[in-house]
């Protein structure tokens, strides 16, 4: 350890650690890490919309620690691993020297420092992209049977973190095609499939539900070059704060050989390229790109340890970045330092406001997968996230959560309603509403699909399915039916409610697990932006759900 890890290394990373924890104890969750907590309820193979890692991460954490810290503890051990990762990646004989300087490199990388105790799933993408470059590295030097069982357990890990992690396995396999002729290359493969299989397997029982949501079923919105391209600039900027132009000024003049350099280099520029195409269609995210980060790290400061004129640059330009990116964080626990109203402020408040009024009775909050798993963490209570036709489908969608709020009185909890029974306002300044409903019963698993389009001709009936996934019958006269109509970016432009006749028999039921068919009349679409329409159902006055399979309008 001592011959690795100087013991300055030590003492830095220690500090760090701690500081991590303090944080993380300290401030309140972001409404992505209550999300993601909610997972962690019932853990599973895979989620809507992401793989498993972060669920389990936090399902360990919280076997030790209770609150926000069960919550990150991981996420605090994480980025020391990824930070000692690192230290071991890079090959250079003067390292040892320049302790400091190394941590200023890492440190003044935006998101690297968040998700030091942010539980997100890119904490444990950044640790394992870390670990897959030793890993490989480790492969190059010793190809056998012990280096592919490695670099394929920690490929599947990968994997597990988040989708994105294929761009970093494609871009090294690219950077050294031979590869596709070693044979224990291959088995890495047939490990990492092999463990990825129990996902492969959640998936397909789910009907790849998350490869359609992110591929096929995300809505966009027309390409506006200052949002979507100019904004990936920006956040290429962002992501690495003041230090950003020699950051890039020593990636790109880092000429050092060999097929691991290479590997770093492709990993970094072909990510970089892949999210400028894709900027071109939709907006990039700054996470989208933050594995970069870690083959940055590595040559940058390769870069650096030969560069003195570039070192005290970054060093100083990143000592600013740690110092703001610190004032931020005491900002995250204390509101008014803070410029802006963030996330992680006034939670416990706004939940403590519904629960003093409300008790033990479950909350529905329409349309809000974020706060719904706030609201259940900070409060204990059951809640729920009713999505219709205006938002999109989620983690409550696919579950059994519905079950645990159908049938009873709950409140619902609305931005949309004018008053309400209680009303409470969001940090932000968002008036909520809230409305008892006993009982409140929603079908929100009602599948629906035309199968017979016959176009925008108004005399030819279109016959629908309704599937029924339910133990139980749902009566038909509890629902309404409507076509809402979408543009070719998918957003919605408007329901236009329909009358419908059974298509056979008429049954006053939908069996359980059973389908029926209905037919209505086209009628007259009112825009020529029509591209896709689907059917949805409201459920005894719910505002339209989520139900239809869309279907397009040549």
């Amino acid at each position: 350890m001592k011959q690795k890890f100087p013991v300055l290394f030590l003492y830095f990373l220690l500090a760090i650690f701690i500081l991590n924890l303090l944080q993380a104890n300290f401030t309140q969750l972001l409404f992505d890490e209550a999300y993601y907590w909610y997972y962690a309820k019932d853990l599973a193979w895979g989620y809507f919309d992401h793989p498993p890692m972060v669920a389990w991460l936090i399902a360990l954490g919280s076997v030790f620690f209770e609150d926000e810290l069960g919550i990150r503890v991981l996420s605090c051990l994480l980025s020391m691993g990824t930070m000692s990762i690192i230290w071991l990646l890079i090959d250079h004989p003067k390292k040892r020297e320049f302790v400091p300087h190394f941590f200023v490199l890492i440190l003044s990388m935006t998101l690297v420092h968040a998700y030091g105790f942010l539980m997100l799933p890119d904490t444990p993408l950044l640790f394992f992209t870390a670990l897959f470059f030793l890993a490989y590295r480790y492969f190059l030097k010793h190809p056998g049977f012990l280096a592919a069982l490695f670099l394929g357990i920690v490929m599947a890990a990968l994997m597990y973190s988040k989708y994105h992690a294929f761009l970093v396995i494609f871009f090294v396999l690219l950077s050294n095609l031979r590869l596709l002729r070693n044979p224990f290359a291959w088995l890495a493969v047939a490990v990492s499939l092999l463990c990825y299989g129990p996902h492969f397997y959640w998936l397909y029982e789910h009907d790849f539900v998350s490869v359609n949501y992110h591929l096929f079923e995300r809505p966009n919105r027309p390409y506006e070059f200052f949002d979507f391209t100019l904004g990936y600039f920006v956040n290429l900027i962002a992501i690495f704060g003041l230090t950003f132009y020699w950051i890039y000024q020593a990636l790109f003049r880092n000429t050092v050989e060999g097929l691991f350099s290479r590997a770093l280099r492709f990993v970094a520029f072909g990510v970089l390229i892949f999210f400028l195409v894709s900027s071109f269609q939709r907006r990039v995210q700054t996470q989208w790109i933050i594995v970069i980060c870690i083959p940055v790290a590595v040559l940058v400061y390769d870069y650096m340890l030969n560069h003195s004129k570039t070192r005290n640059w970054i060093f100083r330009m990143g000592l600013i970045n740690i110092l703001i990116l610190l004032f931020l964080r005491v900002g995250l626990v204390y509101e008014p330092l803070f410029p802006v109203v963030y996330e992680t402020h006034g939670n416990k408040t706004w939940t403590e406001k519904i629960t003093s009024q409300v008790g033990d009775i479950p909350v529905v909050f329409e349309n809000s997968y974020r706060m719904a798993p706030m609201f259940s963490f900070y409060s204990g209570n059951i809640s729920f996230s009713l999505n219709n036709v205006w938002y999109r489908e989620n983690q409550y969608s696919i579950d059994n959560t519905e079950e645990t709020v159908r049938g009873k009185k709950v409140l619902y909890v609305s931005k949309y309603l004018t008053d309400g029974d209680i009303s409470f306002t969001m940090p932000d300044s968002t008036l909520f509403h809230g409305v008892y409903k006993d009982p409140f019963v929603s079908y929100r698993k009602l599948r629906t699909e035309i199968v017979n389009f016959t176009g925008k001709d108004a005399e030819i009936p279109i016959i629908f399915d309704v599937y029924n996934p339910y133990p139980f019958a749902v009566p038909n006269d509890e629902l309404e039916y409507g076509l809402a109509l979408l543009d070719s970016y998918k957003q919605l432009i408007e329901v236009i409610p329909i009358k419908t006749e059974p298509s056979g028999e008429y049954s006053p039921l939908i069996a359980s697990e059973a389908h029926r068919k209905f037919q209505f009349l086209m009628p007259d679409l009112p825009l020529e932006e029509v591209a896709f329409i689907k059917i949805v159902i409201s459920e005894n006055g719910l505002r339209w759900g989520l139900n239809g399979i869309k279907t397009a309008i040549d």
